[in-house]
């Protein structure tokens, strides 16, 4: 059986018909039919003659609701029955189900999943929709024009009805229409309905959701791996006679990043690897402390970098200033610290092929470092993406590190067992992928009129991903490089740090720290020219009118010009990332001990058209739990290289009693979706540290906060 991508068709096959809408690798429409078992092509669609609808998402779920959003704009079009989705995450397959973002490869990230999929998925939708019409008027001998379609049933005002699962062998005869008109917005049922019930809701109640960690294989060996304590650090030589003797332990093996204990559970293999005795060669690791680091950071600071921004005179303008201030901000590494730490399966036939289980947020990236350290052909790699539970960006990775070791694992013993490979919560935190470490100095000024004139910007840190000392880290930049406000004068620079430590994005990457340096020194400029913080940013956002609008709604929602009760504090913070923008206002009290809570974060978000309302909030009152938490009171820290915090005593998340009360306004927008899983974050540090400066009169620069004496009650 062949096909044919040049126009879109149905086969049929011998078991229950399914109709296939698919993008092909030309990036044309095209539709295939298929035996309901076989899924070995790129479908979006699937619709079973029991009427079920398989929407294959090409994007995976860490918890971000990518798999109901997804659904939502393919039922949509196709004018399904929410109750008749099913959801199935695609196969590594970088030509059908690539990023539309990202430049061919396969993967979720940079909150891009529904901003590359809505029109994508929305024509495979319709163009489903218009293959069953049309077989239903060529077997009722009515015009196509005059069929309806609701909640999967076709109809006509004769009375004759049909579902869609009845229709789909008689559509398979028909060719696909060239060009399919799409839904106006004020059509949609499904696309901006807030009661919509997340897909993934009740399995993960039950417990019937899969994870990477639920995957059992027969003969299957567990395995831990014993890092290097240092980064850059490598195995000098080792003793394993004491590991072997453990109960449980199969086996153990070097391979190029440790050693590997093989055991017949996890227990086994972690108490096997505490029997090791490794003697580790450091002459090429990160011997250095945190204070060391800082130091070195703060030497570049004073030394020009690699030019992000660069418009008008900053020095004249800064030695004419009628006010003026420089600060410095530091930025500590932080652990993405995901509730499961990373795990895969991997079954391994030397020179035939592999396959992988994971909750796999890069296929691309995988199949690359999983088929060259086998030897194998990429396409002899096959991943199944199960659900992960949380990223943080630690799932993506240029390395694949943990996907990459499970390879390495399988190779050392041949192939003889499927391996699952497990990191522990304290190998993550101590031997993972950092948000790095950033030292920034910032100097503004105003002028007679008090009116900003300049503000020159130096970050200074390792890269998110390898770059030479001359190439600038845009990520490291962003959110700054871009700076919103009216200035005449900008100059932001930066500089990379060398450094084995391993960095990766991280929650709104660069956002993470530039947003905050940012809104804190803007609130200073307010309070230098006397303004009130509001009304000082909207004059500089007249050019900007997407922030200024979620800036006015969050003013007005909060409501800004209210009075607060005695030892409140209010403060504010407006940001654009992942061509989004939020807006948020913290409001904080503080007790008589002169503890902090946070008492309520009022949001305000423009992410284009609300594709699903509920899933949008959700991920706002993440990204804000999330980055308090981390604001609050945590770091990674190093002690002559090596990382001091190894588990959640020492590397605290957010409590249920830490969590203040969020409201969430979504702008009306029918502007294109983008993203929200990383946006609401950046801006509600700064808006806590704006809002602390209200109660104590402390500008808090340095984070966390709890570094600075601030308690939180």
């Amino acid at each position: 059986m062949t096909s044919n991508t040049s126009r879109r068709h149905f086969l049929k096959g011998s078991a229950a018909v399914a109709l296939i809408v698919g993008f092909g690798a030309g990036g044309l429409l095209e539709a295939r039919a298929n035996s309901a078992a076989e899924k070995s092509f790129n479908p979006f669609i699937k619709i079973r003659s029991d009427n079920k609808i398989i929407a294959v998402v090409k994007h995976f779920e860490m918890g971000q609701g990518t798999s109901t959003g997804l659904t939502t704009i393919l039922a949509e079009e196709l004018d399904a029955d929410w109750d008749d989705m099913i959801v199935e995450f695609a196969p590594a397959d970088r030509k059908n189900y690539a990023n539309l973002f990202w430049g061919g490869s396969q993967g979720t990230g940079g909150s891009s999943s529904i901003a590359n999929s809505f029109t994508q998925y929305r024509k495979a939708g319709a163009a489903a929709r218009d293959m069953l019409i049309r077989a239903a008027a060529g077997e009722w001998h009515v015009p196509a024009s005059e069929i309806k379609t609701s909640k999967g049933v076709l109809s006509h005002a004769s009375g004759k009805t049909a579902r869609y699962g009845d229709m789909a062998a008689a559509a398979a005869k028909l060719n696909p229409a060239e060009d399919v008109a799409l839904k106006k917005p004020q059509d949609f049922t499904l696309i901006g309905n807030a009661t919509l019930p997340r897909k993934d809701s009740a399995s993960k109640t039950d417990g019937s959701a899969i994870f990477a960690m639920d995957v059992k294989l027969p003969d299957m060996l567990y395995v831990v791996v014993a890092r290097p304590p240092r980064f850059g650090g490598k195995v000098k030589s080792y003793t394993d006679k004491a590991t072997r003797a453990v109960r449980g332990v199969v086996d153990v093996r070097q391979i190029p990043r440790g050693i590997a204990v093989y055991a017949k559970n996890t227990w086994a293999a972690i108490k096997g690897r505490e029997a090791l005795e490794v003697d580790w060669d450091f002459m090429e690791a990160e011997n250095k402390s945190t204070a060391e680091m800082e130091a070195h950071y703060t030497d570049l600071l004073t030394k020009p970098g690699n030019i992000a921004k660069e418009e008008g005179d900053v020095d004249k303008a800064w030695d004419s200033a009628a006010k003026k201030i420089s600060l410095n901000f530091n930025f500590p590494f932080l652990a993405h610290a995901p509730m499961e730490p990373q795990n895969c399966v991997i079954r391994y036939e030397p020179g035939k092929g592999a396959e992988i289980w994971d909750g796999c947020q890069s296929p691309s990236m995988t199949q690359d470092v999983v088929s060259k350290i086998l030897g194998l052909e990429v396409d002899a790699v096959k991943v199944n993406t199960t659900y992960a539970g949380g990223s943080f960006g630690r799932r993506a990775n240029f390395t694949a590190d943990y996907g990459g070791e499970a390879a390495m694992a399988a190779l050392a013993i041949e192939g003889r067992h499927p391996v699952k490979l497990i990191w522990t919560r304290e190998d993550d935190l101590k031997g993972g992928y950092y948000r790095p470490m950033h030292l920034e100095r910032v100097e503004v000024a105003l002028d007679d009129n008090n009116a900003p004139s300049l503000w020159r910007h130096r970050i200074t840190g390792i890269p998110f991903f390898p770059l030479p000392a001359d190439k600038l880290d845009r990520s490291a930049v962003e959110g700054v490089s871009n700076l919103p406000y009216a200035i005449p004068n900008i100059k932001v620079d930066q500089h990379n740090v060398k450094s084995p430590i391993s960095t990766l994005w991280w929650r709104s990457v660069g956002h993470t720290h530039t947003a905050f340096s940012k809104e804190v020194t803007i609130d200073i400029l307010a309070e230098m020219a006397g303004a009130d913080p509001v009304a000082f940013r909207l004059n500089l956002l007249k050019d900007h009118p997407r922030q200024a609008g979620v800036l006015k709604l969050v003013a007005e929602k909060a409501g800004w010009d209210t009075p607060l009760p005695d030892g409140w504090g209010r403060g504010v913070a407006v940001h654009e990332s992942f061509n989004s923008f939020v807006a948020q206002v913290v409001e904080v009290s503080r007790n008589k001990a002169g503890a902090i809570k946070v008492e309520r974060v009022v949001c305000a978000v423009d992410c284009g058209i609300a594709v699903n309302p509920d899933v949008i909030t959700a991920q706002m009152e993440g990204g804000i739990g999330y980055g308090l938490g981390t604001v609050m009171r945590n770091r990674i820290t190093f002690d002559q290289g090596e990382v001091v915090q190894d588990n959640f005593p020492d590397y605290e998340p957010l409590r249920m009693s830490d969590m203040p009360k969020v409201e969430v306004h979504i702008m009306p927008s029918m502007e294109k979706p983008t993203g929200v899983g990383e946006p609401g974050l950046p801006p509600c540090a700064p808006a806590l540290g704006n809002a602390i400066f209200q109660v104590t009169g402390e500008r808090i620069t340095v984070l966390p906060f709890g570094e600075n004496g601030i308690k939180f009650a």
